[in-house]
């Protein structure tokens, strides 16, 4: 039987189209209308039975929680194909059979004339659970029995399958209903299966934690004539270095920040352009009292912030500026040829009117501009609470980018939004990020691809990627810092 066009895992590398729920729905809609009847469901169940047996191929004990749609449906057809290849899959329903749609009754009737064991209750032990609970049409939080039996696989030393969306987890956003997504004591691994599209709120927000590792099957879909909401962001670009080519031929960045006692966050931003390629990177203290040369590193050129001029650089703007970077903040966006945003300016931004003009119509008249706040300083700069900036990043990461020019939303699937451009969404980097200065890391890696010569969306996106991959390859025993980060090794 056919089983789609594609089956993969989605892993850092990959470049993939993400499509929201309204658009999943009518790309199954236009895929069933060129079928017979149950082929779709068909389809998934194998896809599910086929995952499955490759994840856990010596599981004695399968259990398969159906909730009362079509993604019970697939949980049944899932199970009826396993039963017909030699395993015993365990089945528990959660919901009322008469009203079960059309699909997902044909099935139950498919798995019950395979011989499949349906029980009241889950097992005590299993192998692998499979969530077939809730998929992307879920608006509520599970509840009552359903809640019970998420609870009880998410506690089970097993490995689970969820079969296109971790139930209770929004498709679009990445909320997740439940409190369900720290990781797994237990130790056993987590998967997801992603069927006809791959869903953005599977790769953004709780998402990557209430997923685990993303398969993704087409089932045969043609996605082609609708829009994507996001794209997932794929390998940064490596470019070798012509042998003729100097120093000045990967551009100068200057980093201004650095307020009293907060010199460390614009020396990382430095230190990280320095070891990201910049031909030569300025560091302009705030801070006038501070020293006069990095010991550790010479190759840093530090001056006073202001007197640099800006120009013919890419400037790496508020790293560790306190209050103390607002007074240049109106020269630097005037005459930065390139220009990153990052901590107190973007601060600064938000709560002046005149600064945020200003910024627009640098954005107007084409200059290349990158911002790079955590939730908290993207609420400040749209007037809304970090929790209403998680509820949909892609939402306002975009937000963000129609007046500023490119963001990049920090945070669990880091968003890189412009105007009029599909966003992509970040897979590299992992928790042991969330440290001290490594988001002036960024900040200086972002500047150093703009100093090269790269488009500021190309720029961002590649630095996202390299910063995430750094902590990805980082040794596990290691203690990951901000310092060895932007020297881009670990000590």
């Amino acid at each position: 039987m056919h089983t789609g066009r594609l089956m993969q895992r989605l892993t850092p590398h990959t470049q993939l189209d993400l499509f929201d729920v309204a658009a999943t729905r009518r790309i199954e809609q236009a895929l069933a209308a060129t079928l017979p009847p149950h082929t779709l469901m068909q389809r998934a169940g194998l896809a599910v039975a086929r995952l499955a047996m490759a994840i856990a191929p010596n599981a004695r004990r399968v259990w398969i929680a159906c909730g009362p749609g079509n993604n019970g449906g697939d949980g049944f057809e899932a199970a009826a194909q396993l039963q017909q290849r030699g395993w015993a899959p365990l089945v528990t329903f959660c919901g009322d059979e008469t009203r079960l749609p059309p699909d997902a009754r044909a099935s139950l009737q498919r798995a019950r004339d395979a011989g499949v064991m349906l029980a009241a209750e889950p097992p005590a032990r299993c192998d692998l659970a499979i969530d077939a609970l809730l998929g992307i049409g879920a608006t509520r939080a599970p509840e009552g029995v359903m809640a019970a039996w998420l609870q009880h696989m998410r506690n089970a030393a097993a490995a689970v399958l969820c079969i296109d969306v971790p139930s209770g987890l929004n498709a679009d956003t990445g909320i997740q209903a439940m409190d369900f997504i720290a990781p797994r004591a237990a130790g056993g691994a987590l998967f997801c299966l992603s069927l006809l599209t791959a869903k953005p709120g599977l790769f953004t927000a709780q998402g990557r934690d209430a997923a685990g590792e993303v398969w993704f099957d087409d089932l045969g879909a043609d996605a082609r004539h609708e829009r994507p909401v996001a794209r997932l962001a794929g390998a940064a670009l490596l470019g070798s270095r012509a042998h003729g080519s100097h120093k000045g031929s990967y551009g100068d960045v200057m980093v201004i920040g650095g307020a009293h006692g907060m010199a460390g966050a614009a020396l990382l931003a430095g230190s990280a352009a320095l070891h990201a390629g910049a031909g030569r990177v300025f560091v302009g203290l705030l801070d006038a009292s501070a020293a006069t040369v990095d010991a550790a590193q010479p190759e840093l050129m530090l001056r006073d912030a202001a007197s640099l001029d800006f120009a013919k650089a890419t400037v790496v703007c508020g790293c560790g500026g306190g209050d103390a970077v607002r007074a240049l903040l109106p020269r630097v966006m005037a005459t930065a040829a390139a220009l990153v945003l990052d901590a107190d300016a973007l601060n600064a931004i938000a709560v002046d009117i005149a600064l945020q003009q200003q910024l627009e119509a640098r954005v107007r008249r084409g200059r290349p501009t990158v911002l790079t706040p955590h939730p908290l300083e993207a609420a400040r700069c749209l007037g809304v609470s970090t929790t209403e900036v998680q509820a949909n990043r892609l939402a306002a990461a975009s937000a963000l980018a129609a007046r500023f020019g490119v963001v990049v939303l920090k945070g669990s699937g880091t968003v890189v939004a412009q105007a009029r451009a599909t966003p992509v969404i970040n897979l590299t980097g992992n928790a042991r990020l969330a440290t001290a200065g490594t988001g002036d890391v960024l900040a200086g890696m972002v500047g150093a691809a703009l100093a090269s010569g790269r488009s500021a969306f190309d720029a961002a996106r590649e630095a996202v990627w390299r910063h995430g991959a750094l902590a990805d390859g980082w040794p596990e025993r290691v203690p990951l810092t901000a310092r060895d980060l932007a020297r881009g090794r670990s000590p």
